[in-house]
């Protein structure tokens, strides 16, 4: 569970010297515009340089445009950095586990027997719902995309179905599993910051959230009609025949993806959950596969390098184990320190401010929290600031529009949380990324949840439907100063 303690800079709280104004406040995301733009498009650079120099961009602006201590600055970034501190040892954890699956034969073994019972046509909508399945039941949409989805991805591989389509499935499925599990950090944060109860909060999200899923499953089912062809003579025999011939394939190989989640069912927290699977996936390996101890955690650090006579199947098995985490490591360590930066200069704070300016009706109020959570997204680079500075710095004007709580949690999460795996540079987009290997920006178009989300949403607050208030009266006839606000 994320650590609660952290609160975010608010507009009130910067001393009026040391305050930005707005044109202050968009000379660093201008700037990390500019940056991405050329580094990504003219130069061809990965993100990880191009978020480096917004972070030196920002430090320049609040130390000397702002005059704010290079001590104060350095603390924003470990702040920004501990925030996103699980996220991180999750990564480090989830690089192993997929590795140690992977030569224990858990992945091997689920795209050898799911090439059996699933054809092209219902491979999308089937992905989607199962996802769907395992991320409620363990509430983790990380842990449901780099286990299962990661098998996912060598089925859809082995049918024929292009892989930016199946890494939007495994996407919908994860995070609307998240989303309407209790057992989700990222929602048990929502309901935490915004003062809502847990389980209303859950309840809330289930209407936004199951409409957007069940419209999912339509559009994956048309798509398995119209965008899935004959599966190539002979690939699925391959793929077995490679897998057969390289892994000792039995019920025996699925006893780490057992110890995993029957742990994260019974309510250990996802990394020590996590870690076990890392521990009975290196015990398979050695019991099940022959493999020795030393060359099993061996594959754990390093990763897995098959030679199943297969070049797909090679492919889709590979993987980098630990040491391979670094790419993805880096990129959230740099976000994450350009976002403390970019809270501890007062910027997210005044865009906020200023956000919430332009707030008159239950409507603008509704539609300004779902863009300040994705701009938090794009600016701090991380899904829990998505929920933080908006639940806590918009949470009051909820109270002048007499909206109960459970408005905000659902705003800040179907618009914050489902959209972070959008950005390459969010902690979400690029773990998605690296363990899916599709860049966000090609599975975004297939990624139905992360626009359906925040599009209901939008409809919620236009049309006045499930915004609730404190007295149960229309919402979408209120505004500041009417009768309910007194």
């Amino acid at each position: 569970m994320t650590d609660l303690s952290f609160e975010p800079i608010t507009y009130d709280d910067i001393p009026a010297d040391r305050r930005p104004s707005l044109g202050q406040a968009l000379v660093p995301l201008l700037g990390m515009v500019v940056f991405l733009s050329i580094g990504a498009i003219v130069l061809g650079l990965d993100p990880h340089l191009p978020i480096i120099w917004g972070a030196v961009l920002t430090a320049a602006v609040g130390r000397y445009w702002l005059g704010i201590s290079w001590e104060e600055l350095f603390e924003g970034i470990v702040d920004g950095i501990r925030m996103g501190m699980q996220a991180i040892l999750i990564l480090f954890t989830i690089y192993m586990l997929i590795a140690t699956w992977t030569s224990a034969g858990t992945i091997p073994g689920l795209i050898y027997y799911g090439l059996e019972i699933l054809t092209p046509t219902v491979f999308l909508p089937a992905t989607a719902a199962l996802a769907t399945i395992v991320a409620f039941s363990i509430g983790s949409s990380w842990t449901t995309a780099g286990t299962l989805g990661v098998a996912f991805m060598g089925i859809g591989a082995g049918l024929g179905v292009p892989a930016p389509m199946t890494a939007g499935a495994i996407l919908t499925g994860a995070y609307t599993g998240d989303k309407i599990s209790p057992l989700s950090d990222t929602t048990n944060l929502a309901a935490a910051v915004t003062n809502t109860d847990l389980m209303e909060h859950v309840r809330t999200m289930r209407v936004g959230t199951g409409l957007a899923f069940a419209i999912s499953l339509v559009l994956y089912a048309a798509l398995g009609l119209s965008a899935t062809g004959d599966i190539p003579a002979g690939r699925i025999e391959t793929i077995q025949s490679a897998i057969g011939g390289s892994y000792a394939i039995s019920p025996l190989v699925f006893v780490p993806l057992l110890v995993t989640f029957a742990l994260a069912l019974y309510g250990f927290p996802a990394l020590p959950s996590l870690l076990s699977g890392v521990f009975a996936g290196v015990g398979t390996t050695i019991a099940v596969q022959g493999v020795g101890f030393t060359a099993a955690w061996d594959i754990a650090q390093n990763g897995t390098d098959p030679a199943t006579g297969s070049e797909l199947v090679n492919g889709l098995l590979g993987s980098s184990g630990l040491m391979g985490s670094t790419w993805t490591i880096t990129i959230v360590v740099a976000a994450l320190a350009l976002g403390g930066l970019l809270e501890r200069t007062g910027v997210i704070a005044t865009i906020a401010h200023h956000i919430a300016g332009f707030v008159n009706s239950v409507t603008s109020l509704t539609l300004g929290t779902g863009v300040a959570a994705i701009s938090m997204n794009v600016l701090a680079a991380e899904q829990y600031m998505s929920i933080v500075v908006p639940g806590m710095t918009l949470r009051g004007l909820y109270d002048d529009f007499d909206l109960e709580s459970r408005n905000l949690s659902r705003a800040v999460e179907a618009s914050g949380t489902v959209t972070s795996a959008l950005i390459p540079w969010n902690a979400g987009g690029a773990y998605m990324w690296s363990v899916l290997g599709v860049h966000p920006f090609e599975y975004a178009p297939y990624y139905f949840l992360g626009f359906l989300a925040p599009s209901i949403l939008a409809i919620m607050a236009v049309t006045g439907w499930q915004i609730t208030t404190k007295d149960e009266a229309p919402a979408a006839t209120k505004g500041r100063g009417s009768p309910a606000d007194d």
